[in-house]
């Protein structure tokens, strides 16, 4: 399966019965979800132990987006594994030396997958990262993350990624749906997951919405 989905529950929902409803409906047709800092801001880290069981095996990826020292990012992927989170994203413009080293060893010794942000889809992406994408992707190359995030709606650099760091390293697709990236399309640029978070739990059948999407994605890489 080539679809996770973001879980980030509106403000005036209770957050973990909200994606337990939505992991429920969705969870045997998608590879996994990703929560954000919002909701752990709103339920602490021991809440989010329901999540991960409430998924069945799937994986839950955070999406904290760390940016700090190794000895900083560490504990917060080891806090995180604790509560059964399987993946940690990480910005990669840290760098290495004492930072992303220590941290990929942390996630290694806890068994998480550590994903590195390499580009965002927002505007403002154009103004510091998009110009220096390839100094990026350089820096995960050389700490050969699991997996990168590049934007679906930018699927130039999707192929830019897939060339520069092979086939082993995932590519993780987020923007499409709610910001304008049509379903399959960062799979044809390369990606092996996209990333859909309104698309679908703002949808009034959240399982409906999944299958609708996987098959469009289907119907979208027959063409490519």
């Amino acid at each position: 399966m080539t679809l996770i989905v973001a879980l980030d529950p509106p403000l005036e929902e209770d957050p973990i019965k909200w994606s337990i409803g939505i992991i429920e409906k969705t969870r045997e047709y998608v590879s996994g979800f990703k929560i954000g800092l919002p909701m752990l801001l709103r339920t602490g880290v021991d809440a989010v132990k329901q999540l991960t069981a409430a998924t069945g095996g799937s994986s839950v990826i955070a999406d904290l987006k760390l940016a700090d020292i190794g000895f900083v990012m560490s504990l917060s992927a080891a806090a995180l594994a604790r509560a059964g989170v399987r993946g940690v994203i990480a910005h990669s413009f840290v760098g290495v030396r004492d930072a992303l080293d220590a941290l990929k060893r942390t996630c290694e010794r806890e068994g998480m997958d550590l994903i590195l942000v390499v580009a965002m889809s927002h505007r403002g992406a154009e103004e510091v990262m998009t110009p220096v994408v390839d100094k990026l992707l350089g820096i995960a190359k050389e700490v050969a993350p699991w997996g990168v995030v590049l934007p679906a709606t930018k699927p130039r650099l999707i192929q830019r990624g897939r060339r520069i760091l092979g086939e082993h390293i995932k590519i993780l697709a987020p923007g499409v749906g709610a910001q304008g990236a049509r379903p399959g399309s960062a799979l044809c640029a390369g990606a092996d997951y996209e990333i859909v978070g309104r698309a679908i739990t703002r949808a009034p059948d959240p399982a409906d919405a999944v299958l609708r999407i996987r098959k469009e994605q289907m119907e979208v890489v027959k063409t490519c």
